[in-house]
């Protein structure tokens, strides 16, 4: 998981169709963060958190594309990010139960979802536990999964987040305790206080919770109507109006520019009509969205194509979370028989124990080649033509030093694989390197 950059990490629960709070407070920060030249960006469609707050299957599939479709109309580049659906990362399940086998019941008790659940339970002289199902309780431990498998720096999240991220701090660094390494770094809550809270329709915070929100994505005919339903005082055109309790001013700027809020605010105090400020509301956000809209209408009906590209994020992912996952296998003892306590085959001379190899030889065209093979004769990688031996020896050298180093070990694979080879057991390749490289370890210190 070796990397210069900061790792910051977002997740989207696709439980519902996106509105224009989310648009404001999630998506468009969010995309302008990607740009970070010092940062590699995850971002991920949370469907198996999603099935917590919806039992409805067809919900969760139409949101998951609603909301796919949405980010990557607003502009989110799958080549400069990490874009994945969380079901088609295997290990983050895997890593949900081992870090539930370390975290301690009493932290979970402690969780404000469960809390607020089993409160509300005894305030109507319920059984605490009734209705509430274990998704909802381990919650934190999935949540946690998502952001130590990656091993996150930073989380943006909304301050009712806050305590899910001190708990993924908490259970990587019990785990880290328990089985005596930095397997995970500790991960902190990214707050920002400037990205704006949109009042719904009729004065709550937009949320689909209180049913007052306004869809991001509906056409320009419907977006009006819905406008000119916010709720607003019984002023009339010509009286002074307050900008800052008003529900259209708030909305307003969170779309226009410096210069555009302070006209409006000197329209407020001009008198503007409720109609004609509804208007300009309007025309400034349909400036903003119709662009995007249509790109999205694109999208939304070629889930082929989305599908097509959350794969290929997923793919892109696994590369990290592969490997990761085979090192927290070991360190747990979910590893070989034929493993040492750390992981690496303690072999004797003369012993009976398989270990991988990693032979060179030359073939009749006269160019040398390498493979390796697992320690059950499966063979893993099998590599390109060299001109020289030296250079293949360079390689597997380089492979073996580079096996607790997933981003070299992956770049060294790619390179000296054939460039017609399309799929590599990047797990099982890292697995049979770090039990090579540990023998010579071992060897070497025996020398000393």
């Amino acid at each position: 998981m070796s990397s210069d950059k900061r790792r910051i990490l977002t997740g989207i629960t696709t439980s519902g169709t996106p509105h224009l709070g989310n648009y404001v407070g999630a998506i468009r920060p969010a995309i302008a963060a990607s740009h970070r030249v010092d940062a590699e960006s995850f971002y991920f469609l949370a469907d198996y958190h999603a099935l917590v707050k919806t039992g409805d299957p067809a919900r969760v599939q139409q949101s998951t594309l609603e909301i796919a479709a949405s980010w990557l109309a607003c502009g989110l580049d799958p080549e400069r990010v990490f874009f994945y659906r969380q079901s088609d990362i295997p290990e983050i399940p895997e890593l949900t139960w081992l870090l539930t086998c370390v975290t301690a019941k009493g932290l979970l008790n402690r969780a404000h979802a469960y809390k607020a659940a089993v409160d509300q339970n005894t305030a109507g002289g319920e059984d605490p536990d009734a209705g509430i199902n274990a998704g909802l309780y381990m919650y934190p431990v999935l949540m946690a999964a998502d952001i130590l498998i990656f091993n996150a720096h930073e989380v943006p999240v909304g301050r009712d987040q806050i305590q899910h991220i001190e708990m993924a701090r908490d259970i990587g660094q019990r785990f880290n305790h328990l089985y005596g390494d930095d397997y995970f770094v500790a991960p902190v809550a990214k707050i920002d206080d400037n990205v704006a809270t949109l009042p719904g329709t009729d004065g709550r915070k937009m949320s689909k919770s209180y049913d007052n929100t306004i869809p991001l994505w509906l056409p320009a005919k419907d977006l009006k109507k819905a406008i000119l339903g916010i709720v607003t005082d019984s002023r009339a055109p010509g009286d002074a109006k307050d900008p800052d309790s008003s529900n259209v001013f708030s909305i307003f700027k969170a779309f226009a520019t410096a210069d555009e809020t302070a006209q409006m605010r000197e329209s407020f105090a001009d008198g503007i009509g409720w109609g004609e400020a509804k208007q300009k509301l309007f025309e400034r956000i349909d400036a903003d969205l119709s662009a995007p809209r249509a790109r999205y209408d694109a999208l939304i009906a070629k889930p082929d194509a989305i599908e097509e590209q959350l794969l290929a994020g997923a793919n892109k992912a696994r590369t990290r979370s592969v490997d990761f996952i085979e090192r927290l296998r070991a360190a747990v003892g979910i590893r070989s028989l034929t493993a040492g306590p750390t992981g690496s085959v303690d072999a004797q001379p003369g012993s009976s124990i398989s270990v991988p190899q990693l032979k060179s030889y030359r073939e009749a065209d006269g160019k040398f080649y390498f493979k390796l093979s697992a320690s059950d004769g499966t063979v893993l990688l099998q590599s390109r033509a060299f001109d020289s031996p030296k250079d293949a020896g360079r390689v597997t050298a380089e492979l073996v030093d580079a096996a607790d180093d997933a981003p070299t070990l992956a770049a060294l694979v790619l390179k000296s694989a054939p460039a017609d080879e399309l799929a590599l057991p990047t797990g099982s390749i890292a697995a049979a390197l770090a039990i090579l490289k540990a023998g010579k370890v071992a060897k070497d210190s025996t020398k000393k």
